[in-house]
């Protein structure tokens, strides 16, 4: 990253007013809110008005989530590479592991959040960065879920083991409230010791509800029966392995029948001595009374339907999800209460309603990048191939057009909404062409980036104008080398003529090249303009004047003027250079060669003598150079031509 955050300044505007109204003005990423002030007749005074900025997408200017888009970005662009000719039973562990991967990042994103957020002395900032955490909690709650109903598509069976995956992952207070009563002197007279046991037996984390449940046997060996009944009771139930030799009929036969045991242990009064125990049953057995009186523990109406999925229905099939995921919401809820956002998302999962979940994180979360990257991937998976929306873009095309959009309002994250652009093949490159042209050239490194995306996609008319603009920035700063560099890359004739005309003013001025290295490599570049042309080929006639080669440096002076590649106002200048080989003792130009060189020298008097009277704006001085010089070039070419005159004739004969 090249460039540093600003925070915007608020502006204060000068204006008079009585009346106060609101106006605002749209950016390509965030609108302009302003007062504006209206003076009524017979007002005065003074006042000022406030500019503000409201950013669409505050998310991308936070240095923790700036490294979400960053990893997610080529977690995105190696999912674009999967190849869609592969069949579907070799992509699925692909598509699972790259889910496994965004949340990964999510979760990275959100453990750095929090550590600022705990460090952080400003209560405010704090709050702020607890909010992002909440947010993120709730996304990868969400994924999460998404992975294991729609890119896993876990049959009956792996449902529910996924499941209490999902529940565990995201219910981790368990196991810091574990971690105080282990800790404590005697574990088992802990305040939070039974809790412990419960929430364990609830999240279907049997063995460690035993470890527990041992620390209080020891301390009642009265009842250490009753303890060993349970540990038991717990030690058989039943947990289906997909990697296994049982069937699901056969699992279900036996879950059944240690289903009936628990019941009859119940019925027989079993634990009736033991109200902890007792309880303990009752939720092995799913009874609905006893789990909703441990909402606490449970937390959420979700946690509290996997747990009952898991002691009531362990082979329940993803078609059926939908009618418990409702009644259990029902239930949970207070039926006076609204549902929250994160509800209608989680049960529109359930009910495998895969738009309504994407409909509603579009509504309730405050950016697209959740949205965007989690239906690029359901629909890697052929979920959404029926869903197109009413103006032409698929919903996938949309999302992804919306969040790079956002990408591109960033100093830096601009770079890689390029590849979300990329591949959004309907009408990315329109977005792109758009977009690119918003992004501000403050330096000439990142034009040089910008034109390098322009250049690899062909988009000719926007590398156009940017080293347009960038050949316009130099000239005005008096960079001739770099403004004619950009307007060659601009293949822009006008402008390269222009250019070349200011260099060829300041080697009259200073009487040397600046920029040398650029000139003297022009390549076939020079034939852009007539005038870049001569500026090369005037150059190369320096070079071989400085290597001493003077015939063929004399031949290309000549043919310069001859050709009419040279302009006019410049051939007193060549015609100066022609004077120190025509001093040379060695004949350089040949009685021809001399003829052509008078010639254009009486082009040019000529054109000096029919000047009309008052035309002329030269001062006396330069008049006189002028003659002085025409006069040096006279007596030089008389003299050369006698001599090469001379000479032709000594070789004839």
């Amino acid at each position: 990253m090249e460039e540093v955050d600003v925070e915007p300044a608020v502006t204060n505007v000068p204006a008079v007013s009585v009346g106060k109204h609101m106006g605002f003005a749209w950016g390509p990423g965030d609108i302009l809110v302003y007062e504006t002030l209206f003076k009524a007749s017979g007002a005065s005074g003074s006042g000022y008005s406030f500019i503000h900025e409201v950013r669409k997408d505050e998310d991308i200017y936070s240095p923790i989530l700036r490294k979400l888009f960053n990893e997610s970005h080529h977690i995105f662009v190696g999912l674009q590479t999967i190849r869609e000719d592969l069949p579907s039973k070799s992509k699925k562990p692909q598509f699972v592991s790259i889910s496994k991967n965004y949340r990964s990042v999510i979760r990275a994103c959100m453990e750095e959040l929090q550590q600022v957020a705990v460090s952080a002395k400003d209560a405010e900032v704090a709050a702020q960065y607890g909010d992002q955490v909440s947010i993120l909690l709730a996304i990868e709650l969400i994924w999460n879920l998404c992975e294991v109903l729609f890119i896993d598509a876990a049959p009956a069976g792996s449902l529910l083991l996924h499941l209490l995956d999902w529940v565990r992952l995201h219910k981790a207070d368990v196991d810091e409230k574990a971690r105080e009563v282990l800790q404590s002197d005697s574990p088992a007279e802990h305040y939070d010791y039974w809790d412990v046991v419960v929430s364990y037996v609830l999240q279907g984390r049997l063995d460690e509800a035993r470890q527990m449940l041992m620390k209080q046997a020891t301390l009642q060996p009265a009842a250490r029966s009753m303890y060993k009944l349970m540990d038991t009771l717990l030690s058989k139930m039943p947990f289906y392995n997909p990697g296994g030799n049982q069937t699901l009929t056969e699992f279900d036969v036996k879950w059944r029948n240690w289903h009936e045991e628990v019941d009859r242990c119940l019925q027989d009064n079993s634990f009736a001595s033991n109200q902890h125990l007792e309880v303990i049953c009752k939720t092995l057995l799913g009874d609905e009374d006893t789990l909703l009186e441990h909402k606490e523990l449970l937390g959420t109406w979700y946690h509290f339907l996997v747990t009952r999925l898991l002691f009531c229905h362990p082979t329940v099939k993803p078609t059926e999800l939908h009618y418990y995921a409702q009644s259990c919401m029902t239930m949970f809820l207070d039926s006076r209460s609204v549902p929250e956002p994160l509800d209608s998302i989680l049960l529109a999962a359930f009910e495998f309603d895969i738009h309504q979940v994407i409909k509603d994180c579009s509504i309730a979360l405050n950016n697209w990048w959740f949205v965007a990257h989690l239906t690029d991937l359901l629909d890697h998976c052929k979920l959404l191939q029926s869903h197109n929306l009413h103006f032409g873009s698929n919903l996938r095309e949309f999302l992804l057009l919306e969040y790079a959009s956002g990408l591109f309002t960033h100093h830096s994250l601009w770079q890689l909404a390029v590849d979300y652009f990329d591949h959004c093949p309907e009408f990315g490159r329109v977005y792109l062409e758009l977009q690119i042209e918003r992004v501000p050239l403050d330096t000439e490194r990142k034009a040089l980036k910008v034109l390098r995306i322009c250049e690899q996609r062909q988009m000719s008319e926007q590398v156009r104008s940017i080293c347009k603009i960038m050949a316009m920035r130099a000239l005005r700063n008096n960079r001739l080398g770099s403004a004619l560099s950009w307007s060659i890359r601009a293949k822009d004739a006008a402008f390269a003529t222009l250019i070349s005309e200011r260099f060829l003013q300041d080697y009259c001025a200073r009487g040397t090249f600046s920029d040398l290295d650029l000139i003297d490599n022009l390549g076939s570049a020079m034939l852009l303009s007539d005038r870049l042309t001569f500026l090369g080929k005037y150059r190369e006639f320096h070079k071989l004047y400085g290597e001493k080669h003077f015939r063929e440096a004399a031949k290309l002076l000549l043919s310069l003027m001859t050709a009419k590649i040279a302009p006019r106002s410049f051939w007193m200048t060549l015609l100066t250079d022609a004077l120190p080989l025509l001093e040379q003792k060695e004949v350089i130009f040949s009685a021809d060669q001399t003829y052509e060189l008078m010639l254009c020298l009486g082009e040019i008097t000529s054109s000096l003598n029919t000047a009309a009277p008052g035309t002329n704006s030269r001062p006396m001085q330069e008049e006189d150079i002028e003659v002085t010089k025409v006069e040096l070039l006279r007596l030089a070419l008389a003299r050369n031509l006698a001599m090469a005159i001379v000479k032709e004739g000594t070789v004839e004969t």
